[in-house]
C-alpha cells in the first residue's frame, strides 16, 4: 500500500460495531481506509449487511477477509478476538481489534508479545476531540497538581437497549458487563494521562445468577493520583450516563457522557467547552480520526492508537475488578 491510496479494510463482525465502521468509511468521500471484504457467521447479520451497503463485499469466512486485505478489523464477540486477530497476524496482516484481546489473561499476554507493533485496539478515546480539549486545559495548568480521579458510569438497564441483539454474551459473566465494556475505555483514558493503574481495592456485586455485574465500588491509583470508581445498573432512568472528573490544586476538569470536555468555574458548577459536541456528533469524527491512525498503524508509521501493551494494561485492572 501507498501513503496515496486507501488501506484495504477487511471487517470481521457485522455487529453494532462492525456496522458504524461501515457507516464512518462509507459515509466518507475521501476516507483513508475501503471495505475489501466483511464476514460474520450470522446469516440475518450478512444480509443486513446485504440490504444496507450492497456494494460491500461479503466473504465466506473470516479466512477469505484475511485474504482480501492489508489490515483486519475484528469486531466479533470477545472470545473470538484473539484467534481472528493472530491468524491475521499469521498472514503478515495488522490488527485493528476491539477490546480485550482475549478473555483469558494468560492468552492476552502471550498475544501481546507475539504482536509486537503489529496491531491496536479500538479505544475511542485515543481520538476523540473532549480528550484532546482535557489535555489542553491539564497542559495549561487548569487542574495544577491532580489530587484525585473519580469515574462515574450509570446505566438504566444493562445490555442498553441498541444492544440488546447481542445480551447473550454481553450480560454474560465470562465476556459482557459494563465494565469490560465502559468502564475499560475510562481506565484506558486513567492510563493515558496519567500513568499505570494499581493498588486495587473494593467490591463489585453479581446479585443475578450467570449474569453479569451489576454494581462496582473500587478505589486504586493512576500514577500517583488516587480513583475512586463507582458504576451502578438501575439506579438512574438514563440509558447511559458517565463522567470523569480530575481535581487538582487549581481547578477541575471532566468528560461528560462520552464526549463533552467541562472545566469548573469559581462557583463549583461546571461549564462546557465553546466547541463541545454531543456523543452523537462526536463519535463519528472520533472514528474517522481513529481510521487515519489505523491507516498510519499499518503502514508502520508512528501513530495514535492504543497499543496492544496499553489494552492488555486495561485488561488486567479490569478483570481484577470483576475478580474482588
Amino acid at each position: 500500500m501507498t501513503t496515496d491510496e486507501p488501506l484495504a479494510l477487511g471487517i470481521i463482525g457485522a455487529g453494532v460495531m462492525g456496522r458504524r465502521m461501515l457507516d464512518a468509511v462509507l459515509g466518507e468521500d475521501t476516507s483513508p481506509v475501503r471495505i475489501s471484504a466483511l464476514w460474520d457467521p450470522v446469516e440475518a447479520a450478512m444480509d443486513r449487511v446485504g440490504s444496507a451497503y450492497p456494494g460491500v463485499p461479503r466473504v465466506a469466512d473470516a479466512a477469505a477477509v484475511v485474504a482480501a486485505c492489508d489490515c483486519v478489523y475484528v469486531a466479533s464477540p470477545p472470545a473470538s478476538h484473539i484467534g481472528h486477530a493472530r491468524a491475521a497476524l499469521d498472514a503478515g496482516r495488522s490488527v485493528f481489534c476491539e477490546k480485550p484481546l482475549a478473555v483469558d489473561l494468560a492468552d492476552a499476554r502471550a498475544f501481546v508479545a507475539e504482536g509486537g507493533g503489529a496491531g491496536a485496539v479500538n479505544f475511542p478515546f485515543a481520538s476523540s476531540l473532549g480528550v484532546a480539549t482535557l489535555e489542553r486545559w491539564i497542559s495549561e495548568g487548569a487542574v495544577g497538581t491532580p489530587r484525585r480521579l473519580t469515574i462515574e458510569v450509570g446505566f438504566a438497564a444493562w445490555p442498553r437497549p441498541w444492544q440488546v441483539d447481542a445480551a447473550a454474551w454481553l450480560d454474560a459473566r465470562a465476556e459482557g458487563g459494563f465494565t469490560r465494556e465502559v468502564v475499560s475505555h475510562f481506565l484506558f483514558l486513567s492510563r493515558r494521562l496519567l500513568g499505570p493503574l494499581r493498588g486495587l481495592s473494593g467490591t463489585v456485586r453479581f446479585p443475578e445468577t450467570g449474569r453479569s455485574e451489576r454494581a462496582v465500588d473500587t478505589t486504586f491509583r493512576a500514577g500517583e493520583v488516587p480513583v475512586t470508581l463507582k458504576g451502578r445498573v438501575g439506579e438512574t432512568t438514563t440509558d447511559d450516563h458517565n463522567s470523569w472528573t480530575l481535581e487538582g490544586d487549581a481547578g477541575a476538569v471532566r468528560l461528560r457522557d462520552w464526549a463533552v470536555a467541562e472545566r469548573r468555574l469559581a462557583d463549583g458548577t461546571f461549564e462546557a467547552a465553546s466547541d463541545a459536541m454531543p456523543n452523537e456528533t462526536a463519535r463519528p469524527i472520533a472514528l474517522r480520526r481513529q481510521l487515519e491512525g489505523v491507516a498510519r498503524m499499518a503502514r508502520g508509521e508512528p501513530h495514535h492508537l492504543a497499543t496492544f501493551s496499553e489494552a492488555f494494561d486495561v485488561q488486567m485492572i479490569v478483570e481484577d475488578i470483576l475478580a474482588l
